[in-house]
């Protein structure tokens, strides 16, 4: 993978970065070896380092690389389907943690794309949570840059970006300002994925329509039982956060009325992972493979991408609803 970061270099023996701020972006080649016959969607960290390949995700390779060499990266990375995934971390997540997280969802989804990390300064620490949003706010526009460099280079086709937790807001801070420096987003960023959002609803839905008609599609991870973003609710004062609501409810279906585009997965009857279930979307099997079936191919999520072992169980009585499966539930969002 390529892995972005303005995080400062760590001075710790086999830690790359910190969870302070560096000067500028530093970019690194990073080669992730995972052991075979392990469990979809499962982690299995080093006890101590280096590690063992047989065992552990571990680090083989890691090599500097200068901006310069993006393009030629791209060209030789992106290969046929000339499609490039970058994934945003959330809070609470070193450098190494981010890095592991996003080989098992790369490689359990299968995503035949171009693999780049963007990763911001996470101090990795429960209370340093305004520390974090603060690092994410200041990461934004490097990350905005990140994807001109990817949308420029005539070896990308598509860009699809997942962020997960606090990393959705400088994600969706990014796409915003290249909407508003261009005049809308570039048809090659095809799709926006936010994974157990920690935004405030009014706020993503000013954000959306700055970004105007011209934006890629949006589709949310959300779980009611999302112990992490029940917490943040709380630093938050009782502001709901987007990827906690219940899609059925009216007043959510209210702030999304006339946003054409966005698909809300509802992932609350699922269990998998911690018990924070706030990692759903790379842990559980079937919210991997949506993942890397259908969204990381630009597509829009329908019944017939169900798994099967998930039998449809019917409509509820709200014209917003696609579809609702056992346990996974799809809703469109603009559908008043």
């Amino acid at each position: 993978m390529l892995a972005a970061t303005t995080r400062a270099p760590s001075a710790d023996a086999g830690v790359l970065f910190s969870g302070e701020r560096g000067e500028g972006v530093s970019f690194r080649n990073i080669v992730v070896s995972i052991p075979r016959n392990r469990e979809v969607g499962t982690i299995q960290l080093p006890r101590s380092v280096p590690g063992n390949p047989a065992t552990d995700f571990v680090v083989t390779a890691s090599t500097p690389m200068p901006k310069a060499k993006l393009v030629d990266w791209f060209k030789s990375t992106s290969g046929r389907s000339k499609r490039v995934f970058v994934f945003v971390h959330g809070f609470n997540t070193p450098f190494d943690r981010a890095v592991f997280r996003f080989a098992q969802l790369a490689h359990d989804a299968d995503a035949h794309a171009a693999p780049v990390l963007f990763s911001w300064p996470s101090r990795g620490y429960l209370l340093d949570y305004s520390r974090d949003f603060d690092n994410a706010s200041y990461s934004r526009s490097d990350l905005a840059d990140l994807l001109d460099v990817a949308v420029a280079s005539p070896s990308v086709r598509e860009v699809v970006i997942l962020a997960h937790s606090m990393g959705s807001w400088p994600a969706v801070e990014a796409v915003r300002q290249i909407a508003l420096r261009n005049g809308g987003v570039t048809r090659k960023i095809s799709n926006l994925i936010l994974a157990s959002p920690d935004l405030d609803v009014g706020v993503f839905r000013r954000q959306v329509e700055d970004m105007g008609p011209k934006r890629p599609r949006i589709t949310l991870f959300t779980a009611q039982h999302d112990r992490a973003l029940q917490v943040s609710r709380f630093i938050a004062r009782g502001a709901t956060r987007l990827g906690g609501i219940d899609p059925t409810q009216e007043e959510y279906r209210r702030q999304f009325a006339g946003q054409a585009g966005i698909t809300v997965i509802d992932l609350t009857a699922v269990n998998a992972g911690d018990r924070l279930n706030h990692d759903l979307f790379a842990a559980s099997p079937d919210a991997v493979r949506l993942i890397g079936g259908r969204l990381l191919q630009g597509q829009v999520i329908t019944d017939s991408d169900v798994p099967a072992p998930l039998a449809a169980a019917g409509l509820i009585g709200s014209a917003a609803t696609l579809l609702v499966t056992a346990p996974i539930r799809v809703f469109d969002a603009a559908t008043p």
